[in-house]
């Protein structure tokens, strides 16, 4: 089972050989980006194998990062498997931000053809040859040179530095005057992120990133930091005052002679977050690709169902349990000795006395929240219990519970309607594999659950675990 906790600074530094070698050509998975937007994505992680995992929360959603990892793709399966363990055990829906497009081929075999894809343009990276950067050469970079011929001639004294957390003070000082200028046109976005630079000024080094700026007359005028990971530098900030004609393109220039070497092959100088005046800026210099970064959905067999079936078998009906139920569903929620092995315990979710609409309108919730599928049995026209299709899983596959009102049993009927809601799950949802357990102290259950054809495949401190197929 993941374990995930809060990411913090030292997390983050003591991982850095995961976002130096990152080998795809999206920014999200970098120290430096981690570091800045840690608190406004909430992120968390995660360790398995020799991979990291990300999770974080935004918009009222929990995503997945896919995972970074070092070594073996095996090593990936196993991250693949462990972040659907936990989505299953939480009961948190499975949804993928940030993966790469080399990956998206391997979640479409994982998930076959049900899954929902989106690969919005405001969330793509610019990505743009690292020599052009240094020369600007050709037609195409007519422009730029222009910018930065001009800015030579009106400030000839002007100088570029390397820069670093000694500098601290200074970049500040920097940092406050851009924000006089031009944070006050600028979005919610824009000011958090202008107060994540300001944090980021005091790890430099620590996260082994790149730093330097123009000074003209000994005034820091303008300030960049990148990150180098596989062969791109990433540019995580690049803030000048526009009141010196052609600061932007001169600092990108200097900045891409000072520090591209022939390690680095590609700049990445991040997304443009819909904003049309950067969208416009980022696209002037040219890129060699938008880098495509896809949310994925996969869904699950029981994401597709609009309404309860109606299914029957030689004595039993099975379907949707009703308000006329109502006092029936009551009495078996009640029953102590029914229950006991239930798995879940309503009395540490409610406090006082519920009612029999409190019962109803939960199975009613778990369905409409995909939760899980919760069916009345019903024997010769009588309430008899509840056969549930829950814990549905990513690959095909769910478990399946039952239980009866006492005057039921021994009748056959839960073997019965087991074997009914298998063949709607394996013959109309199509699953693969049909998962159960029970306590180990419930022998009538042990015995049902074979009786219906699953078969024994492990056991833990708790309980002895089943599965079945179509072809068992």
């Amino acid at each position: 089972m993941l374990e995930f906790k809060k990411l913090t600074l030292d997390d983050i530094i003591e991982n850095l050989q995961y976002f130096s070698g990152y080998g795809f050509y999206i920014s999200d998975n970098s120290a430096a980006f981690k570091y800045m937007w840690q608190e406004y994505f909430t992120e968390y992680f995660a360790k398995i194998e020799d991979c990291l995992i990300f999770k974080e929360y935004f918009q009222g959603r929990v995503f997945f990062h896919y995972p970074i990892c070092l070594h073996q793709e095996q090593d990936e399966d196993v991250a693949l498997d462990a972040i659907e363990e936990y989505c299953r055990e939480n009961n948190v829906r499975l949804h993928y931000t940030s993966v790469p497009k080399e990956k998206i081929t391997k979640l479409v075999m994982r998930y076959c053809s049900e899954m929902r894809l989106n690969n919005k343009r405001r969330w793509r990276d610019y990505l743009y040859n690292a020599e052009d950067f240094v020369k600007y050469e050709g037609k195409k970079f007519s422009g730029q040179r222009n910018h930065v011929n001009k800015f030579r001639k009106l400030y000839p004294d002007y100088e570029f530095c390397a820069l670093s957390s000694a500098d601290a003070e200074e970049i500040r000082e920097f940092l406050k005057e851009f924000a006089r200028r031009q944070i006050a046109k600028g979005t919610t976005i824009a000011r958090e992120e202008l107060q994540s630079v300001y944090k980021l000024t005091e790890v430099l080094e620590k996260l082994n990133l790149k730093a330097g700026g123009i000074r003209i007359g000994g005034k820091l005028v303008s300030y960049s930091v990148g990150e180098v990971c596989g062969d791109q530098l990433i540019i995580h900030v690049e803030k000048a005052l526009t009141q010196f004609e052609g600061i932007y393109a001169t600092t990108a220039h200097e900045f891409a002679r000072h520090y591209v070497d022939g390690s680095i092959k590609y700049i990445n100088r991040e997304d443009d977050s819909g904003d049309s005046g950067l969208r416009k800026s980022k696209l002037q210099y040219n890129p060699v690709e938008l880098v495509d970064k896809f949310n994925v959905y996969p869904h699950r067999a029981i994401d597709s169902i609009p309404h309860y079936p109606e299914l029957s078998s030689e004595r039993l009906i099975l379907r949707e349990i009703t308000d006329f139920n109502a006092n029936e569903l009551y009495r078996l929620e009640f029953d102590e000795e029914r229950n006991k092995y239930w798995g879940y315990n309503w009395r540490e979710h409610y406090s006082g006395e519920p009612t029999p609409e409190y019962f109803l309108s939960n199975i009613r919730a778990d369905f409409k929240n995909k939760e899980e599928m919760p069916f009345g049995i019903f024997f010769d026209g009588m309430f008899a219990g509840e056969v549930v299709l829950h814990n549905f899983g990513y690959r095909n596959d769910c478990e399946i519970g039952v239980r009866l009102l006492p005057e039921f049993e021994g009748k056959g009927i839960a073997r019965e309607a087991l074997l009914t809601l298998m063949h709607y799950a394996f013959f109309t949802l199509d699953i693969d594999v049909v998962l159960a357990k029970c306590y180990k102290p419930n022998e009538r259950s042990r015995k049902c659950l074979l009786s219906a054809g699953m078969k024994a495949c492990g056991e833990d401190e708790t309980y002895y675990h089943f599965k079945k197929t179509a072809a068992m």
